[in-house]
């Protein structure tokens, strides 16, 4: 159970939302970049760290930190699951747009370019920050960038997916995505496929933006595990989404 949030200013232009899990050492320099750049750009903005079933340190660095900035938030959860993480986030925050970021993953510039066409009356309700889109420049080891365009296949066969990734960075028009966050049934690795999915089910508008992938770090959960766990995951949800009738 998350701690009552602190009270908070007047709702700002932006949230971001950005998982945390065994981060110590990394997460303090991803913080002072990261508000840093949102300062430059002289924006409203509440940053939301939710933190996760941590065995370091992370949840104290994060709360130090937070404790001399106040547009930082910080939220924690006892178990360590990113996309519980991320709905967490999304329903806490306040902003008229939300941004996902990863800690070792995110790029300021995404927000130049999403948070206009987000705020727009007649923009789209989600961004996705593609790692298959043309114009993307992605810096992964083959074998990573193998598996995104395996479960891109098997989303675009298997679900309909119209673009052509749902995870890593996105952006969101909070008040039209927060009902359908509230309706997703999945963590771990699916919340924001299973997010995506419901709002294209919805008939709101997702589109797709490419971006520079550079990931900080190598991934710390072993290929041969996550293709297993994802593949059963993706089982589930296709009937989950078979039975809801969510349509419109």
């Amino acid at each position: 159970m998350s701690p009552p949030l602190p009270a908070r200013d007047a709702a700002p232009e932006l949230s971001v939302v950005m998982p945390a899990h065994n981060e110590s050492g990394f997460i303090d320099q991803t913080l002072k970049v990261l508000v840093s750049a949102l300062r430059e750009r002289e924006l409203a903005f509440e940053l939301l760290v939710v933190e996760n079933g941590s065995t370091d340190s992370t949840l104290a660095d994060t709360r130090t930190f937070a404790a001399d900035d106040t547009a930082v938030v910080v939220l924690t959860h006892p178990v360590a699951d990113y996309g519980e993480a991320m709905r967490t986030g999304l329903l806490a925050a306040r902003g008229d747009v939300v941004v996902v970021f990863d800690v070792d993953y995110f790029d300021p510039a995404f927000v130049d370019v999403v948070l206009p066409r987000l705020a727009a009356a007649d923009g789209p309700a989600i961004i996705v920050g593609s790692k298959r889109a043309p114009g993307t420049s992605d810096t992964r080891p083959w074998p990573r960038r193998a598996i995104t365009a395996g479960f891109a296949t098997v989303l675009r066969l298997g679900f309909g997916l119209k673009v052509s990734d749902t995870h890593g960075m996105k952006g969101m028009q909070r008040t039209t995505v927060e009902p359908i966050a509230r309706r997703c049934r999945n963590g771990t690795d699916l919340f924001d496929t299973e997010l995506v999915l419901r709002a294209d089910r919805a008939g709101l508008e997702v589109a797709e933006v490419p971006v520079t992938v550079e990931e900080r770090r190598p991934s710390r959960t072993p290929i041969a595990r996550r293709i297993a766990r994802t593949m059963l995951g993706l089982v589930r949800l296709r009937i989950q989404l078979w039975r809801d009738p969510d349509r419109h």
